[in-house]
């Protein structure tokens, strides 16, 4: 459901997110080796994507499906495509609902302290792969993250330490487009999600300081940003091929 909030934002705040987040994906696909390709309506890849990134992101509202679904793979387990403005229907070629989120735009500014944390980003393969390790949190994931993103110029892994610099203890991905940075792969460990936006947003304001942030949450997650500065700006939706 839209609610008023949503309304009264342009467009072009749900347009420069799907964007971003479409970057973010390219980059994943091309640090495995893969290729991908932005269209107008869609950036897609004609092989399956890295585990827990769609095979197609939607930059216009109106997508065509007849259109997306061939430039994916949908015979390999696991396609999906990120319905950047929820207004698609893509049960006749095979899909389920995966999830729904919204996404979120902050604009440009500081954020609240975070007293007894101290943020980097990742500059080497081993501080890229202590920050993937506290991202998987044990779940066997760490590798998704290689050296190859070290090489993308745009996207930035900002590791967020103990006051004592010994452990990561929360983190975020930076995507920099041309008029918004973008925020994935927050996390944070047992201190909750409350803990984490502080300083991934410092991090953001400190690299990026004239450009507004933008994402996509759902559920407690939606919330906590909510509390952080974020506004939803629109909807988006998962979809997931044989679900």
């Amino acid at each position: 459901m839209t609610t008023p909030q949503q309304k009264q934002q342009p467009l072009p705040l749900a347009l420069s997110a799907a964007r971003n987040n479409a970057e973010w994906c390219a980059a994943m696909s091309r640090s495995h080796g893969l290729k991908s390709e932005f269209g107008d309506q869609a950036w897609a890849a004609p092989a399956r994507t890295p585990l827990y990134y769609p095979d197609a992101v939607t930059l216009a509202p109106g997508a065509a499906p007849d259109a997306l679904v061939p430039r994916i793979d949908t015979a390999s387990p696991g396609a999906s495509v990120k319905d950047s403005f929820a207004d698609l229907d893509l049960a006749g070629s095979g899909f389920g609902v995966l999830f729904e989120a919204q996404w979120i735009h902050r604009p440009a500014g500081p954020a609240a302290p975070a007293p007894g944390l101290a943020w980097e980003v990742a500059k080497t393969p081993e501080a890229l792969r202590a920050w993937a390790l506290a991202w998987d949190g044990g779940d066997g994931h760490a590798a998704l993250f290689g050296p190859e993103l070290l090489d993308e110029p745009d996207h930035f892994v900002i590791s967020v330490r103990s006051s004592d610099g010994a452990r990561v203890v929360a983190g975020a991905v930076a995507s920099r487009s041309a008029d918004v940075v973008g925020l994935s792969n927050v996390f944070t460990g047992e201190d909750g999600p409350e803990s984490a936006w502080p300083a991934v947003l410092g991090a953001a304001h400190a690299l990026f300081p004239g450009l507004p942030v933008v994402g996509y949450e759902a559920g407690d997650d939606l919330a906590v940003a909510l509390r952080h500065g974020f506004e939803p700006v629109g909807p988006l939706r998962v979809w997931l091929h044989g679900l």
